[in-house]
């Protein structure tokens, strides 16, 4: 299937279309990884809100719990 005499490509009707390099492969493979991690680990954190399981308002657990509520004033 290859012709025209181009090293590492490959013509089809009149459109030659070039051989990724390795590095291209890789690098590839490598972001689509990280984007899939991505997606998992914001699916982890925010899952239960975009399917309306948890308002957004609620927060993540007992972060803000406390913070400014009966603190002495003076001591800071």
């Amino acid at each position: 299937m290859g012709g025209g005499g181009h090293e590492g490509s490959t013509t089809y009707k009149g459109l030659t279309v070039h051989h990724p390099k390795r590095w291209h492969t890789v690098t590839g493979k490598g972001l689509c990884a990280v984007m899939w991690f991505w997606i998992l680990y914001r699916a982890k954190q925010d899952g239960p809100v975009v399917l309306g399981w948890r308002h957004p308002w609620e927060g993540h657990g007992d972060h803000g719990h406390g913070h400014g509520h009966g603190h002495d004033e003076a001591s800071h």
